[in-house]
């Protein structure tokens, strides 16, 4: 960053505590800005440097080169601190005619809040508090120059080396404006060791027409009186802040205005980390090889962090970008399919990477949480190693070794692609990224018996090259044409399978579905998906809808299903222990023994340590809780009229708006309920009390002979499955690779949307038949639709 223009952005009036300090972060801004915030200067984008360069950014600030095999699995100095203890649950009466006479909820009332996000003090101040992780590159700033053909996408998204690590941080925000003053005060806090050169960009400069990337009214530092007012913020201090007074996304020339409730501030940190021979450690002694690098661990220092938009009276709020120039606003409540954990708009061209980020409102200590929770998802239990940087993250030293004698991989991001679906199948390849459930003959949902060969399910592959070769694969496809009233014909093709260890009596086939929302699904009230089951079909429509219940293996009550396609899980603590052990051959307190496969009677008896902790399940379980979902794709964004319009954002507002009317009128939302709200008890105060629209009722359905397998969980016979929740559904293109590479239903047999509708029969014959009674032109915009999800 030019130091004159930093000097020029700190002179600008405004508030008079941040202009006597003006001076005072010159150094910082110059120190750590993010690459062309400054002032009122136009910021150019630049081409993302590729992994082990080090070019200058268009501000001549020059991003730093991570080292190769750094970084400790230290969680130091400040551990993330234990989840509050949880009220025990009561039964809970429920009418007879759900399966089951009484259950238990997964929440008591009352249940403490593992951390605070937001609260009012007496006078009307608001507090919130905004956790943060590190990341490469700016919101808008794609592989290329706006105007210029797709070369790369850009690097906002991404998840730099050690982010698990001493990495995250947040900031609380005391807007005093609710209170009738003009102040709002922001202070840096630190999770882990020390931040040296910190600076924060706030106010996007919308009225600088050469503004496009970034570029922000004002830079400035948390800086420290404590440390001689330099921008060195530790753990455990609350001595880094900044306040304003005034808001600064006005014309140029005049002069700041009076904030007022409804303002949009758009937040932009960007930290760097106690380094080798700069910042603090300036003229000493230090090796080539760690220059720059972080003292804590000898990894990066450098980096960016997300863009947040906050509402003055309001709070956090996911953005879209408006004219002119993608110009920062709140995405219209309509929009936000997880509520405000909701992901804004993607302007850096990264839409495979959108269901691996943090809830959009995601508190401090909880980021750290969600990256320790990331770091298990994505590494190796065979070499410890991480699936990204496998070069530069440290290895992960106590789960080097633990995959099981069988199992299909060795991670659990090997069979959801990018946190998506499975890799589509092909002929005669390993289904070992898919899931194959079996049981013996005799096996029933409510009294299953394992197959005497695989057990509960088939691990394909072995670390035993002698072993035998339990390989299943898609021999081939029996097709079926399938005409419309209008005369479009579609093949609807159906998998025949080869077992190489032989044919189990009964047996499932699934792939792996996205996992985003996952936690709002945890957290809705057992009372408003039932409120949803209508087992007599009171209302005559044709569509029951029932409940699936599940024992808890650890304490035996029996809860509400809400996971899987047959909903055979209760929670998501229950998800993770199945797929680890099923998938991974690795055991948790959930499954401690190997033997859990079988379904053995003495597997939960008490027993050695299991491969992954109490602490570490808690940490998966955080890291699938937290997961954002996209915000709905239905509106144009602001692009400025010589820019390429990212595919992701071509979209027709029009169309989708009808879309979605038609799938309301055939009927479609009597299984898959467009708007749900999340009860107030889920230990996570992210997820409480959240409108969500997951195109979903979580209820089992017998969707007829068509899709039926040989194989029941429970309550859900062979051909009943749980309504899969729709959110994501249009971002499948993007992380599966391309549109071709997705494919729908349980077992992946669906190459297309319309070819998943068309295999619905059963309950949802009806709709089916209206769907398909629609003009060609009313079905493609209810296709529209849904890939807007």
């Amino acid at each position: 960053m030019d130091t004159k223009k930093a000097a020029k952005a700190t002179r600008r009036p405004f508030g008079n505590k941040v202009a006597a300090a003006g001076l005072l972060v010159i150094v910082a801004a110059v120190i750590a800005a993010c690459g062309g915030g400054s002032g009122s200067s136009a910021g150019g984008s630049t081409q993302p440097p590729a992994t082990g360069t080090s070019p200058a950014d268009s501000s001549g600030d020059v991003a730093i080169e991570e080292p190769s095999n750094v970084g400790t699995d230290r969680d130091a100095p400040n551990p993330v601190p234990p989840t509050p203890a949880r009220p025990a649950t009561v039964a809970t009466a429920v009418d007879p005619s759900l399966g089951i006479s009484s259950y238990y909820p997964l929440f008591a009332f009352g249940t403490p809040m593992t951390e605070q996000l937001q609260y009012r003090e007496a006078d009307g101040t608001l507090v919130t508090l905004m956790g943060m992780r590190p990341t490469e590159r700016h919101a808008r700033e794609r592989g290329e120059d706006w105007n210029e053909p797709d070369k790369a996408p850009g690097r906002y998204l991404t998840f730099p080396s050690a982010y698990f690590q001493n990495r995250t941080y947040g900031i609380e925000i005391r807007d005093h404006v609710p209170a009738g003053k003009q102040l709002i005060e922001m202070t840096l806090i630190v999770n882990d060791g020390t931040f040296d050169g910190t600076t924060f960009s706030l106010f996007r400069n919308s009225n600088d027409e050469g503004v496009r990337d970034y570029g922000w009214s004002l830079n400035t530092g948390f800086n420290n009186p404590k440390m001689g007012g330099k921008p060195i913020c530790t753990a455990g201090s609350r001595d880094c802040k900044i306040d304003f007074d005034s808001f600064w996304d006005v014309p140029k020339g005049q002069p700041h205005r009076a904030l007022k409730m409804g303002d949009v501030i758009e937040l932009a940190p960007a930290q760097r980390m106690e380094r080798y021979g700069d910042g603090m450690h300036a003229g000493e002694p230090t090796p080539e090889n760690l220059r720059g690098k972080a003292v804590v661990d000898g990894a990066g220092s450098r980096y960016y962090s997300f863009e947040q938009l906050y509402v003055v009276g309001k709070g956090l709020a996911p953005w879209f970008g408006v004219a002119p120039r993608l110009n920062s606003a709140p995405l219209p409540d309509d929009t936000l399919l997880g509520g405000a954990t909701s992901l804004s708009y993607n302007y850096s061209e990264e839409p495979m990477r959108v269901f691996q980020q943090m809830a959009n409102n995601i508190g401090i200590v909880n980021a750290k949480r969600f990256v320790q929770g990331r770091r298990l998802f994505h590494t190796s239990f065979l070499d410890g190693k991480h699936s990204e940087h496998p070069n530069d993250n440290p290895v992960f030293a106590a789960h080097v070794g633990q995959l099981g004698q069988r199992f299909n991989q060795e991670r659990c991001i090997a069979c959801h692609t990018l946190n998506g679906r499975s890799p589509a199948p092909t002929i005669n390849a390993r289904l070992d990224a898919m899931s194959v459930l079996t049981a013996a003959a005799t096996s029933t949902g409510t009294s299953p018996v394992p197959d005497p060969t695989y057990g509960m399910n088939v691990q394909q592959r072995s670390r035993n090259a002698g072993d035998a070769d339990w390989a299943v694969s898609v021999q081939s496809y029996t097709t079926t044409p399938y005409v419309l009233p209008d005369g479009e014909r579609v093949d609807l093709q159906k998998p025949v399978y080869a077992f190489k260890g032989g044919a189990p009596a009964q047996y499932s086939v699934r792939q792996a579905a996205q996992i985003v929302g996952t936690g709002l699904v945890e957290a809705l009230d057992e009372s408003t998906i039932l409120a949803l089951a209508d087992p007599p079909d009171a209302n005559s429509d044709g569509v029951r809808g029932l409940p699936n219940w599940v024992v808890n293996p650890e304490d035996g009550k029996t809860h509400l299903g809400r996971y899987g396609w047959k909903a055979s899980k209760a929670t998501l603590r229950q998800q993770v222990g199945d797929a680890l052990l099923k998938d991974i051959g690795v055991t948790s307190p959930v499954y401690p023994k190997p033997e859990c496969q079988k379904l053995d009677a003495n597997c939960h008896a008490a027993g050695g340590a299991t491969a992954i902790s109490a602490s570490e399940l808690e940490r998966l379980s955080d890291y699938l809780s937290l997961l954002a979902v996209p915000a709905q794709r239905s509106l144009r964004s602001g692009f400025p009229a010589d820019a390429r319009v990212s595919p992701e954002h071509d979209v027709n507002p029009t169309q989708i708006a009808r879309g979605q009317v038609l799938f309301a009128q055939a009927q479609c939302i009597a299984c898959h309920t467009p708007q749900m709200k999340t009860g107030n008890n889920h230990p996570f105060a992210e997820l409480r009390n959240q409108v969500i629209r997951p195109y979903s009722n979580f209820l089992l359905h017998d969707m007829g002979p068509g899709l039926a397998d040989t194989l029941a969980e429970g309550k859900a016979s062979a051909n009943m499955w749980r309504t899969a929740p729709l959110w994501g559904l249009g971002s499948l293109n993007y992380t599966q690779g391309d549109a071709q590479s997705v494919r729908y239903l349980h077992d992946g047999r669906a190459r297309t949307l319309m070819e998943a509708i068309l295999w619905h029969g059963g309950e949802a014959a009806g709709s089916r038949s209206r769907f398909e009674a629609l003009p060609k032109s009313d079905r493609t915009d209810i296709l529209v639709f849904l890939n807007s999800l």
